[in-house]
């Protein structure tokens, strides 16, 4: 068998079978596929697609690439959340210690940037001492401890989908829906997740950019994870513009505790206790979305997930009381602000602001990589002062923006100018979530996700 035959099959259209698909992962891990086979590979999935067996297969044959966490002796039930990624999207954050709060355990395996996207891991890598590359025994001890545990994938844990997802950041093979179920199952599937709510986005910034391909997206996701034995619910979601007020690493940990404190922006807060009310679904502390709703928002007005968080961050090698003597005060050094422009007239609404244009240019400024070595700066970013619906005047200050190197602000200030649209009444409100997806069977009985009773 040989990789160059694998690649040629597929670029013709050819179903490979598991054990074609097997030899190719498998090799590619040990290091006789090179990075060059391996991105033709994915180009060529990338136009030809995957059928459902394949994907399936894939997925077993990437979660089988290496070793899982088990996480017998601590008590469930373990409920966690992916996004498939956006600009300022920070939920994760918020979510897994208000999770935890409830008396859910959020085993959450996280990744970094990936394309105009930002990476959890790189925002709390911004928190210093943060540590989230945690061994098997960390991980557990934190769990089992604080309700959650946040860490990135090791050498050990799924390793082909470690690999891959670096590789497709860089070979433009981001928006391909086998590539993206196999590697989010396979990798939820090695954290230990019993029941998953997954955020598919849509829109400009996400990489399904219609709605219909987002869907498709969900369906792949729900069927392959209710077939794994995972208790599943998809949400549709907008990311045409950015999330919350503030695109950064360090920035976006900032925000997420103004949401602990009660004080999030409101487009983030509602899709947080939207995706939060699910899990509280799947993990039995609910009987639907809107009773999760109200408890989780009670909830966080408790208090309890904030405590939950900052108890992480010393967990993981953070000192709380030093994070929040930063926030407001961790910024680079090289900074501008981005004023309003909105034509002859003087003044206008700002009709949208483009979480695409703004995901590559928070790439210049340091919040991303342009390539798999580059590392991320923790103080880049920029704040909104005035979002979409906004009336503005000639002047009025729209964004502050710091960046790693002056080059970099130099590179990123005209594509956030182009971001900003005017016009001369305010847009329609935005649809935030626009559709549930349920699966269409029920998970394998003899491995079916039973809620444990518990205290809500």
């Amino acid at each position: 068998m040989r990789a160059v035959d694998i690649i040629a099959g597929k670029r013709d259209g050819k179903e490979l079978s598991r054990e074609e698909l097997a030899f190719f992962i498998n090799e590619y891990v040990a290091g006789t596929i090179p990075d060059y086979q391996a991105a033709a590979w994915a180009m060529a999935v990338f136009f030809r697609g995957m059928t459902p067996e394949e994907t399936a297969a894939l997925t077993d044959v990437m979660l089988a690439s290496g070793s899982t966490i088990d996480l017998s002796g601590i008590p469930g039930p373990f409920v966690d959340k992916h996004s498939t990624g956006g600009v300022g999207d920070k939920t994760s954050l918020v979510l897994a210690p208000l999770a935890a709060a409830l008396g859910l355990r959020d085993p959450m395996m996280s990744g970094r940037a990936l394309g105009h996207t930002g990476g959890t891991l790189d925002k709390l890598d911004s928190i210093p001492g943060y540590r989230t590359n945690l061994s098997v025994e960390e991980f557990r001890a934190f769990l089992a401890k604080d309700g959650f545990a946040m860490t990135g994938q090791t050498k050990d844990v799924v390793p082909a989908d470690r690999l891959l997802y670096a590789l497709r950041d860089v070979t433009a093979t981001v928006e391909s829906i086998p590539l993206i179920t196999a590697s989010i199952l396979a990798k939820k599937a090695a954290e230990g997740a019993e029941a998953l709510v997954f955020d598919v986005k849509y829109g400009s910034g996400a990489f399904m950019k219609d709605p219909s391909e987002a869907e498709k997206l969900a369906l792949s996701l729900t069927a392959a994870g209710t077939a794994m034995g995972k208790k599943i619910i998809a949400l549709l979601t907008n990311m045409d513009e950015p999330l919350g007020n503030m695109v950064g690493n360090f920035l976006e940990v900032e925000e997420s505790l103004d949401c602990l404190e009660g004080g999030g922006p409101a487009d983030l807060m509602e899709v947080t206790l939207e995706l939060a009310a699910r899990m509280a679904v799947l993990g039995g502390r609910a009987e639907n979305a809107a009773a999760g709703r109200k408890l989780c928002e009670q909830c966080l007005a408790s208090g309890k997930p904030r405590e939950l968080f900052l108890a992480n961050v010393a967990s993981q090698g953070g000192d709380p009381k030093q994070l929040l003597e930063m926030r407001g005060r961790r910024r680079s050094p090289v900074s501008a602000e981005l004023r309003a422009r909105p034509g002859p007239s003087g003044e206008a609404y700002i009709t949208r602001i483009d979480a695409y244009k703004v995901g590559h240019a928070a790439v210049s400024l340091g919040v991303g990589r342009g390539r798999t070595e580059d590392t991320v700066s923790p103080t880049a970013g920029l704040q909104f002062h005035k979002k979409s619906g906004c009336p503005v005047r000639e002047g009025d200050l729209l964004m502050t923006v710091w960046a790693a190197s002056e080059e970099g602000l130099a590179a990123a200030l005209p594509r956030l100018e182009e971001a900003v649209e005017y016009g001369s009444a305010p847009p329609a409100a935005r649809t935030l979530v626009l559709k549930e997806i349920a699966p269409r069977t029920t998970p394998r009985p003899d491995q079916s996700f039973q809620p444990e009773a518990g205290n809500a």
